[in-house]
């Protein structure tokens, strides 16, 4: 999954000018990291802190560090959240964006599942921008996530 981008691995986008005609515009290719940084997981706890008790949030993000690395496409994570997509000139999305244009490698997200039967949606405990900003560049982009259910 990690390797460096080059100019080869840009998709191509198509943009219609002011004149009506359409030319195509390099995307660039976000490139995965194979696990999340380790400085994700205090990150998560933090994050998950404000939405249980410390106790569980560092419980959570132990579970994190152990879950298999699973495939979504970005919209998908961002539905299934419920959160609305931040723009493309908010700052940490424009210094994931400029990551990616740099041929950076970004970490994997982390998420702790939702209960669809009760109506609660899945956390993003980790990557929130990161999803922000692949959806930018495809709404499709496949993002490597660790998900654990709730305790």
């Amino acid at each position: 999954m990690a390797k460096k981008a080059d100019k080869k691995t840009a998709k191509k986008s198509s943009t219609a000018s002011a004149s009506g005609k359409v030319a195509a515009v390099a995307v660039p290719k976000v490139i995965w990291k194979d696990v999340p940084d380790d400085h994700d997981y205090p990150a998560a706890v933090s994050y998950l802190s404000l939405c249980a008790d410390t106790d569980t949030a560092k419980q959570l993000a132990e579970k994190l560090k152990t879950a298999e690395i699973v495939l979504h496409p970005a919209k998908d994570l961002l539905r299934s959240t419920g959160l609305t997509l931040l723009p493309a000139n908010d700052p940490a999305v424009v210094r994931d964006l400029q990551k990616v244009a740099q041929g950076q490698l970004l970490s994997p997200v982390l998420i702790v599942r939702g209960v669809l039967g009760k109506g609660v949606p899945a956390v993003i405990a980790d990557g929130f921008h990161r999803v922000c900003a692949s959806y930018h560049l495809s709404e499709n982009e496949q993002i490597p996530c660790r998900i654990i259910d709730g305790i």
